[in-house]
């Protein structure tokens, strides 16, 4: 950074007796450079791009308010402090320069100490203007590293967090082998029927990759239960309800509002509208919304999916039972978003999405969500 005594001037003036009583004031403590027209004057500043500008006002060729007028017009020289020097003392006449957008105006004969106190005020305060952009300029690059390096941390959070919930899902997949692919389509029903709802695209993709963990409590539960042909005595649906809160209990304390969301989740998607649910028998809204979004898209693929104690039923059958449990099991206007989007659904049902349409424009997701539709794809097209 250039300090006082590295600092150049240049004074303008048609008498070259003023430049030379400038040139031996200041010459010993700053580098000076004297020009007496005005034309020449704006060539030798634009080239050398002085810090500071006496000016004298009344020349032959062109008056110092036009040299100052064209230097002001100029970006590589608008900045440059300037001030005016004239034997014009008038009020008018300073204010005229100063709107030109001088700093100073000294009226000439000057004093020589005056002058040297002038220059030196103002060349310290371009110094400390010039420092305090510079510094600027190094806290923004300094916030955008940090910013980015933020980003990364935030991206490898969130990727993080993604890989755990399919790695916590894979483990149901080796207990129940059509789990994986349930859980993959009952997450994109999910997301069309929250799109439907008007969630932002943030909380839809946070679903989609919650939803899948809505399940995980079934780890804890005994084979002869969860993989039980027929009817389930009381005394084994009591244990099958307790995956609610296993699952609840296996998510909690993660640090991660993904894996919380699917905490949550795990924990009330059987609870129902009408507060018949378990475990807390909550009722209407104080069911969380993604509960509710979840809960209908798991009983109706449920309904439409073969299990070792029902064959699957038909769509038409699915629909009327998703129906009539509105306002019941259901929240109605989760049932509404569901029947509207219903042709998207069933074409993520039946597999003819994945060939005929984008997944990312559809749910405009995260390029790792792109990366789990092609998975997804692969369950789907070999259930």
């Amino acid at each position: 950074m250039k300090n006082l005594h590295q600092s150049m001037i240049v004074a303008v003036d048609d008498m070259k007796i003023n430049l030379e009583l400038i040139k031996d004031v200041l010459g010993e403590e700053y580098e000076v450079l004297t020009t007496d027209n005005g034309q020449d004057a704006l060539i030798l500043i634009e080239n050398k791009r002085p810090d500071l500008i006496l000016l004298d006002i009344k020349m032959s060729d062109m008056d110092g308010y036009e040299v100052c007028r064209r230097l002001k017009n100029n970006p590589y020289t608008c900045n440059i402090p300037i001030i005016f020097l004239s034997g014009m003392s008038q009020l008018d006449d300073k204010e005229q320069g100063f709107e030109l957008g001088a700093v100073d105006y000294l009226t000439k004969p000057f004093e020589i100490a005056e002058l040297r106190a002038r220059v030196k005020i103002h060349l310290n305060l371009k110094i400390y203007q010039e420092r305090l952009e510079n510094q600027n300029v190094v806290l923004e690059e300094q916030v955008q590293i940090r910013t980015k390096e933020l980003e990364k941390a935030i991206q490898d959070l969130r990727d993080s967090s993604f890989e755990m919930i399919w790695r916590l899902t894979r483990i149901a997949e080796f207990r129940d082998d059509d789990t994986g692919s349930h859980i993959l389509r009952m997450s994109y029903y999910s997301a069309i029927i929250a799109r439907s709802l008007g969630l932002d695209q943030n909380k839809i993709e946070y679903l989609m990759n919650a939803a899948p963990l809505h399940d995980i409590g079934k780890i804890a539960i005994p084979d002869k239960i969860l993989l039980k042909p027929g009817r389930l005595t009381a005394e084994e649906c009591e244990v099958m309800k307790t995956h609610t809160t296993i699952g609840a209990k296996i998510l909690e304390n993660l640090r991660s509002k993904m894996i919380d969301m699917g905490r949550e989740i795990a924990l009330t998607h059987h609870e129902k509208w009408d507060g018949s649910g378990y475990p807390q028998g909550l009722k209407g809204e104080q069911i969380p919304l993604y509960g509710r979004i979840v809960a209908v898209a798991d009983v109706f693929d449920a309904l439409m999916s073969k299990r070792p104690y029902k064959e699957a039923y038909s769509l038409e059958e699915s629909l009327q039972i998703i129906r009539e449990d509105s306002g019941k099991h259901f929240d109605p206007e989760v049932v509404k978003a569901f029947f509207s989007s219903l042709d998207e659904i069933r074409a993520m049902e039946t597999g003819s999405l994945f060939s005929d349409l984008n997944c990312q424009k559809i749910l405009n997701l995260s390029v790792l969500q792109g990366r789990l539709f092609d998975q997804s794809h692969q369950h789907l097209s070999n259930p």
